[in-house]
């Protein structure tokens, strides 16, 4: 996917990662424009209006009941974007500006916002280029809208403040956008408002996240199906007629890729018989389809949220069909800050039963037979224990990421805006929260593997054996103790990438 065409219709999720985190390129659909020009139309009759229109002839915000004379209406929007690119902070991350930046010329396309076409053409010229404004961490309160990052992305637009090239270089945005043959943009009526007021930034880290997790969690699959391999549990549990008693839709596909994963797997054949006294396992290995479950309906939910919004114009004040300019509270933030929060919850809960089944391994009272802590030389070396540790110490901050940002309402704006979302700070720490569970999935993919070894000569199931075969091109097998923080590493590295889930896949066809 090179280039995508914005205005034909919502965005699909495919479609902003490509743009957003692989570099895919966008334009203006001929639609797009039709409806861009028709709009800047609505806004320029009202240059000579005397009535007052939010945004074209007044102030902002607390400051709405101030009238701007024609001629300081253009300093206007200039003075909003200069003084509301206020954020602080390290630089958010490019994945999330570039797909902030596209769902904010995804709304200008719709023709709802009044901008004017050359405004708009500019914006895709950014993108198309490479080129990145520099929106700093904090700053948004989520209502009305993402104002901060936003106002830094048009800032850019304008000539000013910084920006990262397409080669990540830091630049002058002036510098970069006349190295790319991009003039810069003299902001009209409305302009300003237009590009600074929508929900866009907590939108596309809730789209990445979606789309993130829908890996991580068919990885935690393989995981949980590795331990519970190499732990020597049932998988009897995870039988379709058992599953269907609850018919949850994410728990019946987790435990389909748990019956499948483990299909054909010597280790499981071995203790099936009647000399086996395990009548059930611990929580964390016959519970996993539940909460893995559980995880994959929240996604699921969040992803409809996202859906909705994908097909939203968010502006204040919005230019309507029939050609009215009103205002309204479309821009706040709380269907979303309320996903983002949930998913945090999903996260943190998914990686403490990771954590749970890792821990299993290392004990001898629980792990059937291995060595304290897999270690080759108990004593002298000391295994896995210390990952264990830091999967705690993720598994804690996790906990503390799921309280929820979007019922801290701070109000704002000389108590104009007096009730905010506060989505952008949910997104942010949802954003911690998925690395802290990839690295998580990463120790138990790790310990698995090696447990999983050191059963032999029995062999696991084939998708299983091959994910581990996978991890051992970048991790090498049991032995002494070797730095282990690097082994974490790649191991992370492999679950982020997905390799680990097309290695089963591989094996199992598409997983759920």
């Amino acid at each position: 996917m090179n280039e995508v065409a914005v205005g034909t219709g919502p965005l699909s999720c495919d479609e902003i990662v490509a743009i957003a985190r692989h570099g895919a390129t966008v334009v203006l659909s001929a639609a797009a424009e039709q409806e861009i020009s028709r709009s800047r139309e609505v806004i320029e009759s009202l240059a000579g209006d005397t009535e007052p229109h939010y945004g074209v002839s007044t102030g902002f915000g607390a400051l709405a009941t101030r009238h701007i004379p024609a001629e300081r209406r253009a300093r206007l929007q200039h003075s909003l974007i200069r003084s509301h690119a206020a954020g602080s902070g390290p630089e958010v991350e490019r994945e999330v500006v570039r797909a902030m930046m596209l769902l904010r010329l995804s709304t200008l396309a719709t023709g709802r916002t009044g901008i004017r076409l050359e405004t708009a053409r500019t914006y895709a010229a950014m993108l198309a280029a490479g080129i990145t404004p520099v929106v700093p961490e904090y700053g948004s309160l989520g209502c009305s809208g993402d104002l901060a990052p936003l106002a830094h992305c048009a800032l850019a637009m304008t000539g000013e403040g910084h920006v990262r090239d397409a080669g990540g270089v830091l630049r002058p945005a002036a510098q970069a956008l006349a190295a790319a043959c991009i003039a810069p943009v003299a902001l009209q009526e409305k302009e300003g408002l237009a590009l600074i007021n929508g929900t866009d930034g907590m939108l596309g880290m809730l789209v990445l996240a979606c789309h993130d997790l829908r890996v991580v969690l068919r990885t935690a699959d393989i995981t949980a199906a590795m331990s519970v391999e190499a732990q020597l549990g049932t998988d009897a549990v995870f039988a379709a007629d058992l599953q269907a008693l609850r018919p949850h839709p994410g728990q019946a596909d987790s435990a389909a890729n748990l019956r499948a994963l483990v299909a054909g797997s010597a280790l499981m054949d071995s203790h099936r018989g009647p000399e086996c006294t395990r009548v059930q396992d611990a929580y964390s290995l016959r519970c996993a389809p539940q909460v893995h479950g559980a995880a994959r309906d929240t996604v699921a939910h969040a992803e409809v949220v996202a859906s909705r919004e994908l097909s939203s114009v968010i502006d204040n004040p919005v230019v309507t069909a029939d050609g009215r300019v009103e205002s309204n509270g479309n821009f706040h933030g709380a269907p979303l800050g309320y996903v983002l929060d949930f998913l945090a919850i999903a996260v943190a809960d998914v990686a403490s039963m990771a954590e749970r089944r890792t821990d299993r391994f290392l004990d001898v009272a629980r792990n059937h037979g291995l060595n304290p802590f897999l270690a080759d030389d108990p004593g002298v070396d000391s295994g896995h224990m210390i990952a264990q540790y830091t999967q705690a110490a993720i598994v804690s901050e996790l906990k503390r990421l799921a309280a929820p940002a979007s019922v801290d309402s701070i109000p704002s704006s000389a108590m104009q805006e007096d009730h905010v979302s506060m989505g952008w700070s949910a997104a942010r720490k949802l954003r911690r929260s998925l690395d802290g569970l990839t690295r998580i999935i990463a120790v138990e993919l790790l310990t698995a593997a090696r447990a999983l070894d050191l059963r032999g000569p029995l062999e696991p199931a084939p998708a299983t054996a091959a994910v581990r075969s996978g991890l051992r091109a970048d991790v090498a097998g049991p032995g002494t103790d070797r730095h282990l923080a690097v082994e974490i590493d790649a191991a992370a590295s492999c679950v982020a990438s997905g390799r680990a889930l097309a290695a089963a896949e591989s094996v199992t066809g598409p997983l759920r």
